[in-house]
């Protein structure tokens, strides 16, 4: 990059725990078509009893955010990588990492 700033692995972190915030509602939609879809098909899991609309529904709500949310995250961070003087695997790790610590925290604490 000729003339911009080359910023610390600090910045792209802060940002993506700031973006974790919206992507509880993702991460909550996944993992509740998961325990209600394959995982309770296994037997590891067991259904929620009023969940009978179905799996398509859930889908139909859960694509559009998928995508708005990966859109938003995809694009925000292949924007700032390249403007980050750290190595590429250690970005992705930090950034996936820092983007997941909201949810972690919230399933941890409620």
């Amino acid at each position: 990059m000729e003339n911009g700033r080359t910023w610390k692995l600090p910045v792209p972190v802060g940002v993506n725990v700031l973006l974790g915030i919206p992507a509880i509602v993702p991460l909550f939609l996944a993992w509740y078509i998961m325990v209600n879809g394959p995982l309770a098909t296994l037997g590891w899991t067991q259904r929620d009893p009023n969940e009978d609309d179905g799996m398509l529904l859930w889908l139909v709500i859960a694509a559009p955010v998928f995508g708005l949310f990966g859109l938003i995250w995809g694009l925000n961070n292949l924007w700032m990588r390249r403007r980050t003087a750290a190595p590429g695997s250690r970005y992705w790790l930090a950034c996936v990492a820092a983007s997941l610590a909201p949810y972690v925290v919230g399933f941890f604490l409620f």
